[in-house]
């Protein structure tokens, strides 16, 4: 048995839960992360999310799933509404991790984190770049993967693997979670 290669993964809960429900499902949160553990060698799960007061049992729950939830506080806005934007948490947690795992994977579709996978491909410290939506992703990502060096990978094709279900015994009884940076979900 050979062992394992200690990537982590960095991974943009609110790209990634918006863009699975866009495409009219539910990801399985337990389900992704021996998936990412069983096809990247993940060790490690960074999951960067709103904190709002209230959600305890997912953040348990995610914790209990093997994620490291790193917590943004979120504002308040008109009518309900909640602001969170973790890109800054995710790009300096992936930097201050940097010694410490082999590769890493970023799990979003969003360009903000260009420079990031830039420099990680220079340093040869980026092993993919999972996205949520094959259909709905930004170009700047598209710019750094090249014939002879794929970066991406995209959730939408394991849609039967890592989907949600209710009835399923797989899914032990999980929850989805909503997005995180509204009350009524």
């Amino acid at each position: 048995m050979k062992p394992s290669p200690n990537n982590y993964a960095f991974i943009d809960s609110q790209n990634l839960n918006l863009a699975i429900r866009e495409q009219g499902w539910r990801l399985d949160w337990q389900k992704l992360r021996v998936y990412l553990k069983d096809k990247y060698g993940i060790s490690k799960a960074y999951i960067f999310i709103g904190y709002i007061r209230g959600n305890e049992a997912l953040y348990t729950f995610l914790q209990k799933a093997g994620y490291v939830c790193i917590f943004k506080p979120v504002l308040e806005l008109s009518e309900g509404k909640v602001k969170g934007n973790v890109d800054a948490e995710l790009v300096l947690h992936t930097m201050l991790e940097i010694e410490h795992y082999r590769r890493a994977i970023i799990v979003s579709g969003d360009g903000d984190f260009y420079c990031l996978i830039e420099h990680l491909l220079k340093v040869d410290k980026l092993e993919k770049v999972l996205i949520p939506n094959k259909n709905k992703y930004s170009g700047l990502l598209k710019r750094l993967s090249t014939p002879t060096r794929n970066i991406l990978d995209f959730v939408t094709p394991l849609r039967r693997k890592l989907e949600y279900s209710e009835n399923e015994k797989g899914s032990r009884g999980t929850k989805p979670f909503g997005n995180p940076f509204r009350r009524d979900s």
